[in-house]
């Protein structure tokens, strides 16, 4: 199996796993989708422009980033293998995007033109339904999930949980985004590996 065949295959893989579509509506939605390949430092998308992609990252991590009126840098999700990427805010209302899209190591992606893949969805029930489960999966129960963590568990818990996820997170990404993520400092995160290593 050549390489774009097996990232489609793991494309289809993945929204199988969300919602169960047969062959037919996978083809429609596949059907604009494009293989594309980023270096690491690379930008996706841009502060300021809009959104007009989603990604599925195939291999490789993405991350996202606001830069504060001080000139902070806030990273607000990381994405790796089999992860979608997009800022559907600023597609659907398409407004200005409020945040940077990166690679962080060399990348490949499936990626799919936002309008043309809604149009896909809304002349298809089986990605109509797809499309609710993906919504609700992941921004209702994961989002939730992630904000009730945030209040409910320790540094050193969510870091384990990311670990669980992720295994081998920490030896592929800085360690300034993995802090970031979990909202804390990159000093805590330190902290919290040493105590973990004794």
């Amino acid at each position: 199996m050549i390489e774009k065949e097996k990232y489609l295959a793991d494309f289809k893989e993945a929204v199988v796993n969300v919602y169960p579509i047969s062959d037919k509506a996978f083809d429609l939605l596949a059907e604009t989708a494009h293989i594309q390949q980023f270096k690491k430092n690379d930008v996706l998308l841009r502060e300021g422009r809009v959104a007009n992609d989603i990604f599925f990252v195939c291999k490789g991590a993405l991350n996202s980033y606001f830069i504060d009126e001080k000139g902070a840098v806030w990273n607000k999700w990381i994405y790796l293998e089999r992860d979608f990427a997009s800022t559907r805010f600023s597609a659907i209302i398409k407004t200005p995007n409020e945040f940077t899209l990166q690679a962080i190591e060399n990348t490949i992606v499936v990626c799919m033109p936002y309008h043309q893949t809604r149009a896909a969805i809304n002349q298809n029930d089986e990605l109509k339904n797809l499309y609710i489960a993906y919504l609700e999966k992941k921004w209702i129960v994961i989002n939730e999930e992630r904000e009730i963590s945030l209040v409910t568990k320790s540094a050193t818990a969510r870091y384990l949980k990311l670990l669980q996820t992720h295994p081998g997170i920490d030896s592929r990404i800085p360690l300034q985004y993995i802090a970031s993520h979990l909202s804390i400092t990159p000093t805590q995160l330190s902290r919290i590996r040493k105590e973990l290593n004794r």
